[in-house]
């Protein structure tokens, strides 16, 4: 459960995160020995990020955490104002134009390499899990819930599927397994489908079984940026340091 409420000691708003202890799926032992959540040791490690910097995207910092043994409580950073992108999708008529989605996606790779160098996998990049400012002319993207999170190494190979299933990438629905470069960039090819195809809910097995399809009416790059994510098979699909490069997000 997630509350929105106010620091006392100066009026910041702050979102209370109460996680239930049989919900703490992963912890890890910090510097002291200690165990703590990954949720926390990975919002540790990714968040100081500077919340001044207009149009750049960075996780929403972790102010504070108690641990009350029944359940733990993180003391998140509330940006106000703001939304989620699945809200901002629906209150533009259920598509965004391809320059806005531009616009958000660029912060997306970002923040992705951004996790890839600090060795995070989120494991479920999706709209609901993206937090939009719309507080100043350019919307600035923050990533939020990382309570699936892990820290990975390159080629780290993953059996036991957490996230969004019906965003599952294609080789955990083949071949019962997965990596984290891939499998990132195909979480951010679904949500740029959904931001660009008007009401459109993508599921991995539509999409495989050729229920749903990319727009046609989208430009070549974009449609390119798409089907570069959305390749079916991990090798294929490109590194987040090669997305960012990609003709789509440099036009």
């Amino acid at each position: 459960s997630v509350f929105a409420g106010y620091r006392k000691a100066d009026n910041l708003p702050v979102a209370i995160k109460h996680i239930s202890m049989d919900k703490v799926f992963y912890q890890q032992r910090d510097q002291n020995g200690k165990l703590i959540p990954v949720e926390v040791a990975v919002m540790k490690k990714v968040g100081r990020e500077s919340v001044d910097s207009e149009g750049k995207s960075a996780p929403v910092s972790l102010l504070d955490w108690y641990n009350l043994h029944q359940e733990v409580i993180l003391v998140q950073e509330r940006p106000v104002p703001s939304h989620d992108l699945f809200c901002h999708i629906d209150a533009s008529g259920g598509c965004l134009n391809e320059e806005e989605a531009k616009i958000i996606m660029k912060q997306l790779v970002d923040a992705a390499i951004h996790l890839e160098k600090n060795g995070v996998f989120h494991r479920d990049i999706k709209s609901e899990n993206i937090l939009i400012e719309t507080g100043s002319e350019v919307p600035r993207v923050r990533l939020i819930d990382f309570g699936l999170s892990c820290f990975s190494e390159r080629r780290s190979s993953y059996s036991v599927f957490c996230g969004t299933r019906d965003h599952s990438p294609p080789e955990w629905l083949w071949f019962g397994g997965y990596t984290a470069g891939p499998t990132t960039v195909w979480q951010l090819g679904v949500v740029l489908f959904e931001m660009v195809h008007r009401s459109s809910q993508f599921r991995t097995i539509d999409f495989l079984m050729d229920r749903i399809h990319i727009r046609s009416t989208l430009s070549e790059n974009c449609r390119d940026f798409l089907e570069a994510c959305l390749a079916g098979l991990p090798e294929e699909r490109p590194t987040l340091e090669k997305l960012k490069s990609h003709s789509w997000l440099r036009t």
